[in-house]
């Protein structure tokens, strides 16, 4: 099971970070990625860490902006996500296995119920 938590509500320019937490399992052993779904868009892959965090993959709309990463301990992956835009507005949800390949998450084993980021002012 996967559980985000922290969106919200955030300004132009303003940073949320985002947790994904796993439970039954070991986050480490798999790529965890980030993917989102705004109304009426298709769902888009925006990050993943690979298995045992040996590389990441960022869409090109997030790159330099946003940051994954996890910790072990704790069996979470995270999203910081800086400089947000309001074309970042959207469901986030986490998910695995993720690829740079399956960028609409179309092959996902297990994923989250979403947490909402809306950036407006």
């Amino acid at each position: 099971q996967l559980v985000e938590s922290g969106g919200g509500l955030v300004q132009p320019g303003g940073s949320l970070k985002l947790d994904c937490a796993a439970s039954g399992f070991t986050l480490d052993d798999y790529a965890v990625g980030w993917f989102r779904q705004a109304p009426g868009k298709e769902r888009e892959e925006v990050s993943c860490i690979r298995t045992r965090r040996v590389g990441t993959y960022y869409a090109d709309s997030v790159k330099g902006r946003f940051t994954i990463s996890s910790d072990v301990a704790k069996n979470t992956v995270f999203l910081q996500m800086d400089s947000l835009k309001p074309e970042d507005t959207a469901v986030y949800y986490c998910g695995a296995p993720c690829s740079d390949y399956d960028v609409r998450g179309n092959y996902l084993e297990v994923w989250g119920q979403g947490t909402l980021v809306n950036v407006s002012s």
